[in-house]
């Protein structure tokens, strides 16, 4: 008997029925595709999306037979910086943001994943940094849209031709966030973890000297 199928995700409050089951997840196994889980009822179904999608907390999975399997975000550890007031909370935020570390901005305070040097630098901005486990939702926001829009502009690439010899070299880095949640400041660079459908940046040289045609995907 073939595993139970999760084709599609629907969004926390919108989902057209109530989840038959549940899956708890950290944060770091929020991002997929394509993998097995196991529900807390114990039914094992396969996730089976057309391309990644960070699943959060409240998110239902859209089985094959239409019923929905509703996604928790588990506790797991956690740090939360707080401030003395909304203007310092604001202030430690940007500078959490500045180092692109994933952040869940809370009423009154800031949740990170465990980071002894952001942790460090908090306090010696003048935060409070506490240890606890908590669920971990860290913010999508405009990185995680542009991630999608580099998805999208990547299956819509374009090609050229020309005939001439030549031999020459180049690299190509193609940047797919898994933890595309955070907060930005000025100046922040990107680092994400893959998982198996995410591209890998990678340099290659070729020479070639024949009539060809190119098909270059480019990210904006």
């Amino acid at each position: 008997m073939s595993r139970p199928r999760a084709f599609a995700v629907k969004p926390a409050g919108k989902l057209a029925q109530e989840p038959f089951d549940f899956v708890e997840l950290p944060h770091d196994g929020r991002y997929r595709r394509r993998i097995t889980m196991r529900t807390e009822g114990d039914l094992v179904f396969l996730l089976d999306l057309e391309e990644a999608v960070h699943l959060r907390h409240g998110d239902g999975l859209v089985l094959d037979d239409g019923r929905i399997i509703g996604v928790v975000a588990a506790d797991e550890p956690v740090a939360e910086i707080t401030a003395s007031d909304a203007h310092h909370l604001t202030r430690l935020a940007w500078h959490i943001g500045n180092r692109h570390v994933p952040a869940q901005i809370l009423a009154d305070r800031i949740r990170i994943a465990p980071d002894p040097i952001i942790e460090e630098m908090a306090r010696g901005l003048g935060g409070t940094v506490e240890s606890l486990l908590a669920q971990f939702d860290p913010e999508g926001g405009a990185y995680e849209a542009a991630e999608a829009h580099g998805h999208a502009h990547a299956h819509s690439a374009h090609s050229h031709s020309h005939s001439h010899a030549h031999a020459h070299s180049h690299s190509h880095s193609h940047d797919h966030g898994q933890d595309r949640s955070h907060v930005h400041g000025p100046g922040c660079g990107h680092d994400h973890v893959h998982d198996e459908n995410c591209g890998h940046g990678h340099a290659h040289d070729h020479a070639h000297d024949h009539a060809h045609h190119h098909g270059h995907a480019h990210k904006s």
